[in-house]
């Protein structure tokens, strides 16, 4: 006998529910639905929608006070303000003036009780109707979003819901504050709407009210909230729709619910009426119905676990593994199961996981080797800057006979050469770093008799490793830039420490320095290519420390407590 797929069953389930609803709807809808539906439902679905379009058009013309506003010429010219101020001048406290009438006006405009605010970021003050004071940007930032925002403020006992609205000029600034130019908001309660459903019940049986599932429950003032909370737990049973009517039974008592959902708001209008007087002509209809209802809930439920087991389950656990593929785990395979579909997904799932692991595998060798000859070319373009500097040195300590310079270059020179050319390794302990720049500071000292150097580094801090040839660069550009380039200057200061994330090296000198903006252009150059115009050294270690360490290694310039210039290299341990 041929196995029954799944669609099969789904199909042959469905018209087993259909067939009973049918049959029960020509029999109930004689009694129930033309006295229930065309008498209560349409009567009381009709009044809401009025009842909300009231509400939505009130609260629709309040939320284009902010885009209207901001076209005004006087609040307009809050954005051309371009300097900060902490306090405010005769000129603007007499445009705040005019605005704070402008906006009383507008909020006098609409019958319901409102607010507005300007926040300005050039002056820093929310300005209102009738004051204008400065403002937390961090609490505007977290409260400034697209849209209609909600916050509940309870004083005791008593709850408050506040609605509130922005329009920002660019709009792009939402996210940030500080990076727009102005901002309007628009704020009313919930007293409004309180009194508009204490309107609309108009001491009637009727008991109106306004739901959201994120934020509460607005009341009208004379509700039995006790009854309105045990209605509105029976409807959350289910998911609320845009419009619709429920019957419910609280205790004793059945109430036909109708609800409309405000396209303005979000919010459900719920309203609730009891039904007794009218249901019990029909009594044993609406019973032979819901008996009905269970026996189709209960094969809606068998319906929902086929669904679940034979689909739902295979499916989850297919996504589960292209979860876990776009988490970077190639390892994940899939145990199929049976001869279904699925487990014919699976096995090509397996091939494809697999398949892709082979080729990032192969991309991540091919980026560990293209990183390596990156950092190798790097190296070798700073190591001429070097020899460059030694030899001019030697001539010139020749051409002034000072035979003992000469010799103490070569010496050091000759270790300069020991040290590169044994180096085929990408890290070098920090100490042999250290010894490689003091023997390049004596040299210097015994050019300059005036150079003073100091090293001063935690003894823990010696057996980190670094790219070779990192520190030197430093100091060269300290001595010559630093020391020789100013006749007062003679002091040069290295110095490690540790910081949360790693450690860093500090290079500073007691020369002229650079101006703020210089210091800005220089670190800027760092980022970009190297050109004609720019000296290697600093690039070159910046380059290599951001590719050896990644993230936030590299070299930054600021101004140093000597008087000169401090350079520090900055890199992650972890």
């Amino acid at each position: 006998m041929p196995k029954i797929n799944l669609f099969t069953k789904i199909v042959a389930l469905i018209i087993i529910m259909l067939t009973p609803i049918l049959l029960l709807y020509f029999y109930s809808n004689k009694t129930s639905t033309d006295v229930l539906r065309e008498e209560l439902n349409k009567s009381n679905t009709n009044q809401l929608v009025f009842f909300q379009n009231e509400v939505d058009t009130t609260i629709d013309s309040m939320a284009i006070w902010p885009d209207l506003l901001i076209q005004d010429p006087d609040i307009s010219s809050l954005r051309d303000i371009y300097t900060e101020m902490h306090e405010l001048d005769l000129r603007t406290i007499t445009l705040i003036k005019r605005i704070q009438t402008k906006l009383a006006i507008q909020q006098n405009s609409s019958k319901w009780r409102s607010s507005l605010h300007i926040y300005s970021p050039v002056i820093h003050r929310d300005i209102s109707d009738h004051d204008a004071v400065q403002y937390d940007d961090e609490d505007l930032k977290k409260r400034l979003k697209p849209g209609w925002q909600v916050k509940v403020l309870e004083n005791g006992d008593r709850e408050r819901i506040v609605f509130s609205r922005y329009a920002v000029t660019p709009y792009s600034s939402y996210l940030d504050p500080s990076g727009s130019n102005l901002i309007i908001e628009v704020q009313f309660d919930s007293s409004n709407i309180k009194d508009m459903l204490d309107k609309f019940k108009s001491g009637g049986r009727r008991e109106p009210f306004y739901y959201s599932e994120d934020v509460g429950i607005i009341y009208n003032r004379s509700v039995d909230k006790e009854l309105t909370n045990q209605v509105l737990m029976h409807l959350k049973s289910e998911p609320l729709q845009d419009m619709e009517s429920r019957t419910v039974q609280v205790g004793e008592e059945k109430y036909m619910v109708n609800i409309v959902k405000s396209e303005t708001m979000g919010w459900h209008l719920i309203d609730y009426i009891p039904i007794s007087e009218i249901i019990r002509p029909i009594q044993k209809t609406n019973q032979l119905f819901y008996v009905s209802m269970a026996a189709l809930l209960l094969l809606c439920c068998i319906a929902a676990y086929l669904l679940y087991a034979q689909v739902q389950v295979p499916i989850k656990r297919l996504v589960i593994g292209f979860q876990k593929l776009k988490n970077g785990d190639y390892s994940v395979r899939m145990k199929p199961r049976g001869r279904s579909e699925f487990g014919f997904l699976y096995t090509r799932f397996n091939l494809m996981v697999a398949q892709i692991q082979e080729l990032f595998e192969t991309v991540y060798l091919e980026k560990i080797h293209v990183r390596e000859a990156r950092l190798k070319q790097l190296q070798s373009q700073i190591n001429p800057h070097f020899f460059y500097n030694c030899f001019s040195f030697i001539s010139s300590m020749a051409k002034l006979e000072k035979n003992d310079a000469v010799v103490a270059m070569s010496h050091h020179l000759s270790n300069y050469y020991r040290y590169t050319t044994r180096q085929e390794r990408d890290l070098v302990a920090l100490s042999e770093e250290i010894n490689f720049v003091t023997s390049y500071l004596e040299i210097q000292k015994m050019r300059m008799a005036r150079l003073n150097y100091a090293i001063h580094l935690p003894s823990e801090m010696l057996h980190l490793e670094i790219p070779p040839l990192m520190l030197q660069p430093l100091v060269e550009n300290a001595v010559i830039h630093g020391i020789e380039a100013w006749s007062d200057a003679s002091v040069i200061q290295i110095t490690g420490e540790w910081h949360e994330d790693g450690a860093r090296l500090i290079v500073e000198d007691d020369g002229k320095g650079m101006s703020a903006e210089d210091i800005l252009i220089l670190q800027h150059k760092m980022l970009n290519q190297m050109d004609e115009e720019m000296g290697c050294g600093l690039w070159n270690v910046h380059q290599r420390m951001h590719l050896r360490f990644r993230g936030a290694a590299g070299v930054s310039f600021s101004t140093s407590d000597l008087g000169g210039l401090k350079v520090t290299i900055t890199w992650s341990t972890a």
